[in-house]
């Protein structure tokens, strides 16, 4: 039974007219979707497809959200604060906008961007303003019907498992619907809301530039899209500022636009996404293209070959990326050099921090423990050993002012790379090739599933009992022998975490997981080989084996 009530929201006074005829206008099947639960809350905030109701993103479950929030602030801080920003999605600086107004009916002081900026960014102004918490209203890579709301601690994470429930404890104390929604403009004109200036975002500009060991670089041509987002000024002014670097803009993805009419799902890890990007590298003959998601926290980027464009995946990129700053970056600390990685990504970088004797951490999915991986090091007094820190999904970091994926960071980082091996007659393709024969083959293969509404949520949990099952209760022979880490159990020393591990004798490996912001379930399969042939072969015994489990 729905736990909402359409008609009483078709009763609320002042309800915007977009979300009365939505509600006007459902059927009993988008009615039950709309309200049978409340919009999840956890460690990544909120995520969901815009709409009418309480399972919706709407300006009623912002505000409860935000007040939320806002109680759990007032709780922990005796003047407490919130940074906030927003990217190009649809409402998203009206969702801005309200939890500005929100917090500061509410006593607490907010800095507010003037207009959209990168989520990285807003992890810059938590920590630049010291304040209390941050707001970013992203759903970083979905399609254009969703919108979302992160939540980031003090230190520039987002929030922890500890922090989310007790912030969850504090929304669900909260009707949804209100009688009145605070407007922002009187609280810039008492000061409670201020837009952030320019001294903040140059000082990020400076900060990333301090990242770079050379000054000149070979000359490079790219094709760079933004994706309709919020990296086309920060990326463009970084590369402008790293000297000798020909920028493109793809021109129908250049401007902020909600919508993605060219890239219906904006997300640089898939070639659709890519698509005009590569058109435009092959016809300007230029080294390489790359993109940005929405909200600019991830990147993608493939190099030309003659009149075609080789996309380079997530994990490729950041062992390119880790191999790089192992051999090029110079850090102050006499300690070894730490780089962090996710469980599910691509275990070549063992071999390569063995060779440069860098400390390789494993940590659960999520940047959020990469960058907590960094405030122990800072607490240590060892901030400067850490040199970077990746996961598969296409994020990566090379700083410790940001404490989440940055991609403003990883353009400059892809493109001096490129111009560096470009020096050396290399393009990033070929110096793959090099690693992959020093290293060996490592192959992984991310399988999705999706399961939709709410009946798709109890398959997902069907889905992880089965697997948790006594491995004598499976008829696969591959997994009888399979050693088994449920991270639920605590049986790693990390969190504990909705994630299954079943790692095969012959080091091949299936990481299965429901995602924490969508209604998916993701395999992750492993597999290493002499070459490309026989690591592919491997998985795909992987890949039958995993289907019919999760299918």
């Amino acid at each position: 039974m729905a736990r909402g009530d359409r008609a009483l929201w078709l009763k609320q006074p002042g309800m915007p007219e977009e979300l009365r005829l939505q509600l006007e206008q459902m059927n009993e099947a988008e009615e039950s979707d709309s309200f049978y639960r409340d919009l999840a809350f956890g460690t990544g905030g909120l995520r969901g497809v815009l709409g009418a109701g309480t399972n919706r993103m709407n300006v009623y479950t912002v505000s409860k959200a935000t007040r939320g929030l806002g109680n759990y602030l007032l709780a922990h801080f005796d003047s407490p604060s919130c940074a906030v920003s927003y990217d190009s999605r649809i409402h998203s600086a009206d969702f801005a906008s309200l939890t500005a107004a929100t917090l500061a009916q509410m006593g607490i002081r907010v800095h507010l961007y003037p207009t959209l900026m990168p989520t990285p960014m807003l992890s810059w102004a938590v920590r630049y303003y010291k304040a209390s918490a941050g707001v970013m209203v992203t759903a970083s890579h979905n399609p254009a019907k969703f919108n979302g709301y992160k939540v980031y601690g003090s230190d520039g994470c987002q929030i922890t498992i500890a922090a989310a429930d007790e912030i969850l404890a504090c929304i669900e104390a909260e009707n949804v619907l209100v009688d009145q929604l605070p407007e922002l403009q009187p609280y810039l004109e008492s000061g409670m809301v201020t837009y952030i200036g320019n001294d903040c975002v140059e000082a990020y500009y400076q900060a990333i530039d301090t990242l770079r060991d050379t000054r000149d670089c070979t000359p490079l041509q790219v094709v760079y899209s933004p994706l309709n987002g919020t990296g086309n000024l920060p990326v463009r002014e970084m590369l402008h500022r790293l000297g000798n670097i020909q920028v493109e803009v793809v021109p129908e993805q250049e401007l902020p636009d909600g919508h993605f009419p060219t890239a219906p799902y904006p997300n640089p890890e898939i070639r659709e996404a890519m698509r005009l990007a590569i058109a435009q590298t092959v016809k300007s003959r230029a080294d390489l293209c790359f993109a940005t998601d929405p909200d600019c926290d991830r990147l993608g980027a493939g190099v030309r070959v003659g009149d075609d464009v080789t996309l380079i995946s997530g994990n490729d990129m950041g062992i390119l990326l880790l191999d790089y700053l192992c051999a090029n970056k110079t850090l102050s600390d006499g300690k070894a050099p730490v780089a962090v990685k996710t469980i599910v990504t691509t275990e070549m970088a063992v071999p390569v921090c063995r060779k440069y004797g860098v400390e390789l951490r494993n940590v659960l999915t999520g940047f959020k423990y990469i960058g907590e991986q960094i405030g122990d090091l800072e607490q240590r007094g060892e901030e400067g050993r850490y040199l970077f820190g990746f996961e598969e999904s296409y994020g990566y970091l090379s700083s410790t002012f940001v404490r989440d994926k940055d991609a403003v960071n990883a353009a400059v980082l892809v493109c001096e790379m490129a111009a560096f091996y470009k020096g050396k007659g290399l393009t990033l393709l070929q110096r793959l090739d090099q690693l992959r024969e020093e290293y060996g083959f490592y192959a992984q293969r991310l399988l999705t599933f999706a399961y939709e509404g709410e009946s798709g949520a109890h398959r997902m949990a069907e889905i992880m009992a089965s697997l948790r099952a006594p491995l004598a209760g499976m008829d696969e022979a591959l997994l009888h022998t399979a050693e088994r880490i449920d991270y639920l159990n605590d049986e790693t020393g990390l969190p504990r975490s909705d994630v299954l591990s079943f790692s095969l004798k012959d080091g091949r490996k299936i990481i299965v997981r429901p995602s924490g912001t969508e209604p998916k379930m993701k395999a992750y399969l492993f597999a290493s080989g002499r070459d490309q042939a026989a690591a592919e072969n491997a998985l795909n015994e992987l890949e039958e084996i995993t289907n019919k489990y999760c299918k």
